[in-house]
C-alpha cells in the first residue's frame, strides 16, 4: 500500500504529509502548486491537497486526515465513541473558528481579483482570531487539546498556527505558544517541513 499526496509543504498539504509521517507509512509526494497540470490531471477542480489511494482520489485536508487516521487506527478515537464526537467537535471548531478566518483574510489579501477585495475585513478576523484562540487554548486538557497525545484537531491547529504567523496575525499568547512549540518538535513534523 502506498499513497501519493499532491501539494507543497506551504499549502494545506503539510497536513497529510505530517501525518502521513506520524503513520510512519508508505508515500510519494508530487510537489505541484494548485491548479498544475500535475495536480489537474488527477483532480480537475486542482485545489490541493489531493491523497491518490489506489483508484481513488481523495480531496480535502480535513476529510483526508480523518480517513488515513482512522483506516490506520492513529491519531484518532474510534467511531462512535463520545471521544470520537469530542474530537470531531475539536475538528470542527477549528475549522469553524480559526481556519476560516484565516482563509477569509487569505482571499481578501491575494486570492479574488483586487477589484473584489475587501482590505478591512482582515482587521476583524484577526481580531475575532485572538479571542478565539484565547477560549481555545482555555479550553484545552493538557498539551495536546484533548490531553497527551495529539490527534486530527492538533494537526489541524498546529497548521493553522504556522499560517497565522505568516499571514501576520496576532501574536500568540504563551499557552499557543507553547503549544505551537509542542507540535513542531515533533520529529514527524520536522520530516515533513523539510520536504
Amino acid at each position: 500500500m502506498s499513497y501519493t499526496v499532491y501539494g507543497t509543504v506551504r499549502s494545506r498539504a503539510l497536513r497529510v504529509l505530517w501525518l502521513l509521517e506520524e503513520l510512519g507509512v508508505p508515500y510519494s509526494h508530487v510537489a505541484a502548486e494548485p491548479h498544475s497540470p500535475e495536480v489537474r490531471a488527477v483532480s480537475p477542480p486542482g485545489k490541493v491537497p489531493v491523497l491518490v489511494d489506489g483508484d481513488a482520489v481523495l480531496r480535502d485536508s480535513s476529510a483526508i486526515l480523518t480517513y488515513l487516521a482512522d483506516k490506520h487506527g492513529a491519531l484518532t478515537h474510534p467511531a462512535g465513541t463520545i471521544a470520537r464526537a469530542q474530537q470531531d467537535a475539536w475538528t470542527f471548531r477549528i475549522l469553524d473558528e480559526v481556519e476560516s478566518l484565516l482563509w477569509t483574510a487569505s482571499k481578501h489579501t491575494f486570492v479574488l481579483p483586487e477589484a473584489e477585495r475587501v482590505p478591512e475585513i482582515k482587521d476583524a478576523c484577526r481580531a475575532e482570531y485572538a479571542r478565539n484562540m484565547a477560549r481555545i487554548m482555555d479550553e484545552a486538557e493538557g498539551p495536546c487539546l484533548m490531553g497527551e497525545a495529539p490527534l486530527v484537531p492538533d494537526i489541524l491547529l498546529a497548521h493553522c498556527g504556522g499560517w497565522a504567523q505568516a499571514a501576520k496575525f496576532p501574536e500568540a499568547t504563551e499557552p499557543f505558544a507553547a503549544y505551537l512549540a509542542h507540535m513542531r518538535a515533533r520529529p514527524a513534523f520536522r520530516r515533513a517541513i523539510a520536504l
